[in-house]
């Protein structure tokens, strides 16, 4: 007995010096809009740092070069329709903009918060290189959605929101 108080004695002392676990966040992503619609395109991991949320992709399937990529506002990847034409990933609505900035400068400036550093594919069709998003942690990601576009990323708003252009994958971050 007095040896099993000594262990949780020490236990107890132990514990509050170990460092705390950063949060972290899988979130798969998929294809969305065309035929290939819900293709698995492979997933991101998102943890908290002290630099920010450090985001991995572990993504294949897509043609080379850079892409959009943002955190969007609502978590869902159905389409809808604006001005009468189905526009897929729609629901997600706009960049998660908390501070109401009505502004994209991209991840390290002062406009939406869903501003994310572009997501390259290499020439073998993956991406992962990790991008920092120095103002967001994982508990922002919950109930949101991570939007790839079809073209690059400006991070000003001309053209429109830096010219992403279509949504061609999506994932739902967890609650």
């Amino acid at each position: 007995m007095r040896l099993l108080l000594s262990l949780l004695l020490f236990l107890s002392l132990l514990v509050p010096s170990m460092p705390a676990l950063a949060a972290e966040q899988q979130v798969w992503i998929q294809r969305i809009g065309g035929e290939e619609s819900g293709e698995v395109l492979g997933s991101v991991m998102a943890r908290d740092t002290s630099d920010g949320l450090v985001i991995s992709p572990s993504i294949s399937g897509l043609a080379a070069g850079a892409y959009g990529f943002h955190l969007h506002e609502n978590g869902s990847c159905e389409s809808g329709l604006k001005d009468g034409v189905e526009v897929a990933g729609l629901a997600a609505g706009g960049h998660w903009d908390p501070d109401n900035t009505g502004s994209h400068q991209g991840p390290f400036g002062v406009g939406h918060r869903g501003d994310l550093s572009r997501l390259v594919i290499n020439a073998d069709g993956t991406s992962t290189t990790p991008v920092v998003a120095p103002r967001l942690s994982v508990d922002d990601l919950k109930g949101r959605a991570f939007i790839v576009h079809a073209g690059g990323d400006t991070y000003s708003d001309e053209p429109p929101l830096g010219g992403g252009g279509a949504r061609i994958a999506c994932g739902v971050a967890g609650e």
